[in-house]
């Protein structure tokens, strides 16, 4: 699992928690690599989560099937270029608070700043477990949002 502008790393580490390995995250902010590897350290998973400082547009995710994205709007359009490039088939992208301007999602999770898009690269499968809780798809013919899953 990739966390791509994984910030504090609270996505990694929930992430790891749900057993999706390796969990990783990229970001640019030094000081917030220092704090999710604090975070991570504290949680007792230092040594099973990775957070690197580097530029997200220069990490390759060819091997990558499980991404998350927060990002400005201003940057997903070509994000959506970099992921349809180079993730495998079957790959799942999450993006929080912000959709994907050109996908279609395969599920929508959530209200409000709350919210969160599932999308399918390359047209794999409508539904996905995400720690035990499954995410139902959208369907096809209906923009009708998804119910908020159970915590």
């Amino acid at each position: 699992m990739v966390d791509l502008g994984s910030g504090d790393g609270r996505i990694v580490l929930a992430a790891h928690q749900c057993g999706l390995r390796p969990a990783m995250g990229y970001e640019l902010n030094p000081w917030l690599v220092g704090l999710a590897r604090l975070h991570a350290w504290r949680a007792g998973c230092s040594a099973s989560v990775c957070y690197h400082r580097k530029d997200l547009w220069k990490v390759s995710l060819r091997d990558c099937h499980n991404v998350s994205v927060f990002l400005a709007p201003s940057v997903l359009q070509l994000l959506e270029d970099k992921l349809q490039a180079e993730l495998p088939v079957g790959a799942r992208v999450v993006s929080g608070r912000f959709p994907l301007p050109t996908w279609q999602p395969v599920a929508v999770v959530g209200e409000g700043t709350d919210r969160v898009w599932a999308y399918d690269v390359h047209g794999s499968g409508p539904t996905v477990s995400s720690c035990g809780v499954p995410i139902k798809a959208i369907p096809e013919s209906s923009s009708t949002l998804v119910p908020r899953a159970p915590v």
